[in-house]
């Protein structure tokens, strides 16, 4: 596999580590990025732009963009916590301050900061939204503010895997009048010149590549922990709250429909290259490259500050979360103990690390059957730990 980029001196061992995730992890096409001090040190890509393609298909270019899935969250927890920085949103007010009609079926007590730490309670919905539905703003927001929550909003965490999007989204549109993803493009994405679209353009669609699930070698390893009920057999079963909140899109949409990239769901359908993102979590801890930066030191320390930990009613598996960022824990390793990011379920992986002034990003286009911790990112994070000692 030719793999093509380039690596500054030091950081040697990611490009080792990316080109063995093709030799030895069943990797399709794929890259990574690495900046420090808001410089790029790693940027590398290699396979096809389609997960299903041949010797003969379109290759990986630097250019090409992929569905990160929940690294998606990220970006919309980031949204906020702007907001919040800006003096726009209170994370101690309720929810409802901003959007009344969140306050029914007793959720008034809900607070921002429980919204964005998947601490609010309605990771489910009673009734699914359809693919068609789910793409309509009003709809979402409507459903999830008329369902009752699992448990007592701000007593405990679940990860809201598909709810995020319409929590997040209009709680955006509210503060600001605008929709989440225009306002990623005008004031992040923009301004720090990272390839990131919430609502894909139309005019951006030849350069993103088809994404598919595909089954790891049985050598391919990673960091995961096990705990009594595995999150695989909490999503079999059709009453847990983990098969429910996965579910609140039934049946699952298609990730290369056109109709569904184009659409604004923040908790899942982001696309971006691995510059991109990586360029945008270097923002949040300095500057990128001389310029811009996003976040202010007391912001970036509200994101990598713990506000959920502990057993997940939804992952399971114990988590940790800041106002929106998974945070390093056993179950989803990220570079140490201060960093803050998310993974997408299945493979893609962006965080920064403040204490190291490091970010990364990795995305590909063949999504393994995990929910955190895949092999080929834990991989790539090794190697940039082994980089820096």
């Amino acid at each position: 596999m030719d793999v093509h980029g380039t690596v500054a001196e030091g950081f040697e061992p990611v490009g080792e580590a990316f080109a063995a995730n093709f030799a030895l992890r069943g990797e399709r096409g794929a890259a990574v990025a690495v900046y420090r001090d808001g410089h790029r040190v790693v940027d590398l890509w290699a396979g096809t732009r389609d997960v299903d393609g041949t010797a003969d298909s379109a290759p990986w270019e630097r250019g090409t963009a992929q569905i990160v899935r929940s690294a998606t969250k990220g970006v919309a927890a980031a949204v906020l916590l702007l907001l919040h920085q800006r003096g726009d949103l209170d994370l101690d007010a309720p929810v409802g301050t901003y959007w009344p009609e969140f306050k029914a079926a007793g959720k008034e007590r809900a607070l921002v900061r429980d919204l964005l730490a998947h601490r609010s309670g309605v990771p489910v919905l009673d009734r699914p939204l359809t693919p068609e539905q789910a793409a309509d703003p009003v709809l979402g927001a409507d459903a999830v503010a008329a369902q009752a929550p699992a448990w007592e909003p701000g007593t405990d965490h679940g990860y809201h895997a598909q709810t995020y999007s319409w929590l997040t989204g209009e709680l955006v549109r509210r503060v600001t009048g605008r929709t989440i993803g225009e306002w990623i493009e005008r004031e992040v994405a923009g301004p720090v010149g990272a390839d990131l679209w919430v609502g894909l353009p139309a005019g951006e669609s030849g350069r993103v590549g088809r994404v598919g699930q595909v089954e790891p070698p049985r050598t391919a390893t990673g960091l995961r922990t096990r705990p009594k009920r595995s999150v695989a057999e909490a999503y079999a079963d059709p009453e847990s709250l983990t098969r429910r909140a996965f579910a609140a899109i039934t049946p699952l949409p298609d990730e290369n429909d056109p109709a569904y990239r184009a659409a604004v769901l923040p908790a899942s359908n982001g696309i971006a290259t691995a510059d991109g993102l990586a360029r945008f979590y270097a923002a949040l801890i300095g500057e990128v490259d001389g310029g811009t930066r996003l976040f202010t030191p007391r912001t970036m320390e509200l994101a990598r500050t713990e506000h959920s930990a502990g057993p997940d009613r939804v992952l399971v598996a114990p988590t940790r979360f800041g106002l929106g960022h998974m945070l390093h824990s056993p179950a989803s390793p990220l570079l140490g103990p201060g960093s803050f990011g998310h993974p997408g379920r299945g493979g893609a992986l962006a965080f920064a690390d403040p204490d190291s002034a490091v970010a990364f990003a990795y995305v590909t286009n063949g999504f393994h059957p995990n929910v955190t911790a895949d092999p080929r990112a834990q991989a790539l994070v090794h190697a940039v730990r082994a980089s820096l000692a």
